[in-house]
């Protein structure tokens, strides 16, 4: 069983990915990522996109923040890499709680 300290700590990472994922934009770039072979540098996402520069870096940091992508330098550039497991996992996780006794319909349901 998990310590209620694990458990809030779960729930707060929960929370700042639920918030990554809220804008559309991020979602946009983590397609990007996706269908792009997962990995790109801060450039290739940018030039993607029509807002500006500064704008695409705040998606990315709050991306990275949530640990939805992952970011390592190469000398001066910096590869952003989606991390599709993650994503995968904390998803699934937090669609857990709308399962009712194994069921994806809830009670009270009139179907």
């Amino acid at each position: 069983m998990k310590s209620r300290a694990a458990s809030v700590e779960e729930h707060n990472a929960e929370q700042v990915m639920v918030a990554a994922l809220a804008h559309p934009t991020r979602r946009e770039i983590l397609l990007v990522l996706n269908f792009r072979g997962g990995a790109m540098t801060a450039g290739e996402i940018a030039d993607r996109f029509s807002c500006r520069w500064p704008t695409v870096t705040r998606h990315l940091t709050a991306l990275v923040r949530s640990n939805i992508v992952a970011v390592r330098r190469v000398g001066r550039t910096r590869i952003y890499q989606l991390n599709r497991k993650f994503l995968f996992t904390r998803i699934n996780r937090w669609t857990r709680w709308f399962a009712a006794s194994g069921s994806l319909r809830g009670k009270g349901s009139k179907r």
